[in-house]
């Protein structure tokens, strides 16, 4: 190996290490916890050292929201198998909830947290295409064989994920007290209320 393979091979482990270190963090201890210096101090490295990978905090969550974006493809790949798109829609729908419900922190950080979108122009959201298209195509073919009330894809997609996000959302930040709804009722009521949802939009 080359001294330029290298370098690049080591460069590239020591990203690894920043940003394993970094979701650990982020998922313990939560975004407050989440800085350069205290990175740093874990790796036992100085903080210029990070600086030299990530100008700051910003990119540094970004790259940790891409791997929360794989962990995510990861569940969808395992859990969305039904060969009739409508019953894959509601298999997604299901995926995207118990993700919410099981990794809240990452959840928060994927579609929540504005800190990570400042490193990217807003026209140029990478980490969220692969979900963003899923969903597309998905409602594509719904569409087309006729399944949904919906006629235009876009529309659907996005119609499709506000109402998921909007009650994940209000869940995640206790939002829902004010509908006389408890913390530990919210996870049934969402259930409950895509159930519905879904059936409304079902042609």
């Amino acid at each position: 190996m080359g001294i330029t393979e290298r370098k690049e091979r080591e460069k590239a482990e020591m990203r690894r290490r920043i940003v394993d270190v970094a979701i650990k963090m982020f998922v313990e201890e939560g975004y407050e916890k989440v800085s350069i210096r205290n990175i740093a101090d874990k790796i036992e490295y100085s903080p210029a050292t990070i600086y030299l990978y990530y100008k700051d905090k910003d990119q540094l969550l970004y790259d940790v929201q891409t791997e929360a974006f794989a962990t995510l493809a990861g569940e969808f790949a395992k859990k969305i198998t039904h060969k009739e798109p409508f019953k894959r829609l509601q298999q997604l729908a299901k995926a995207y909830i118990e993700f919410s419900r099981d990794h809240p922190e990452l959840y928060d950080l994927m579609f929540i947290i504005k800190a990570p979108m400042n490193a990217t122009h807003e026209e140029e959201w990478k980490n969220g295409d692969p979900s963003y298209d899923g969903l597309f195509h998905l409602m594509e073919e719904c569409i087309a064989k006729k399944l949904v009330k919906f006629k235009d894809p876009t529309i659907a997609t996005l119609s499709v994920w506000a109402f998921a996000h909007g009650f994940i959302s209000l869940y995640l930040r206790g939002r829902c007290k004010v509908a006389a709804v408890s913390q530990e009722e919210m996870p049934e009521v969402i259930d409950k209320a895509v159930d519905e949802y879904l059936r409304m939009i079902k042609a």
